[in-house]
């Protein structure tokens, strides 16, 4: 595979809800891309959900809510309405507590559900302002990157050392 199909691999990857920097850094690296080539463009790429996702949102909701009461749609108001209640009821304590450091340490524990695009759809969910959200983000992602790649790179280590361990026995 040449070196740009890698990189828009790692790309799409790093872009994506369900594998973000657990999946884009680990294939960089299995693809011979410096440990630390792939981190910085994973998490360049990976940075970029919180913007993306922030308009997204924002559009969606304007064109689903309506600007005025009799705009929108009913069934969607609802939905919504009743979902950021319950989310508001549930959070507003953490959030009241941590404010956007909670959201950044969200973001940066490299687990399934969080990461960039659940952090920036918490945020604007619960009303934290679109600055603050993009700085939590980008502090989660960065660290989220740094916890990946070091987990990678203690692998591949322990992987070699058990390789080259195993072959000088058998020699």
């Amino acid at each position: 595979m040449s070196t740009a199909a890698i990189l828009i691999w790692t790309a799409i990857l790093s872009f994506m809800p369900i594998s973000e920097l657990r999946g884009a850094i680990p294939f960089a690296v299995a693809h011979n891309i410096h440990w630390y080539w792939a981190y910085l463009f994973a998490v360049a790429v990976n940075a970029l959900v919180a913007p993306i996702c922030w308009i997204f949102l924002a559009t969606a909701h304007k064109l689903l809510y309506g600007t005025t009461p009799e705009k929108g749609i009913g069934w969607y108001k609802k939905i919504f309405n009743n979902f950021v209640e319950r989310a508001r009821k549930k959070l507003s304590d953490k959030l009241e507590k941590w404010g956007w450091l909670g959201i950044a340490v969200f973001v940066a524990i490299p687990l399934p559900i969080t990461g960039a695009w659940t952090g920036t759809l918490g945020s604007w969910v619960l009303g934290v302002s679109r600055r603050r959200t993009m700085l939590a983000v980008i502090i989660g992602v960065l660290i989220a990157g740094a916890i990946v790649s070091a987990v990678v790179m203690l692998g591949v280590e322990t992987f070699n050392i058990f390789i080259n361990s195993t072959w000088r026995s058998a020699v």
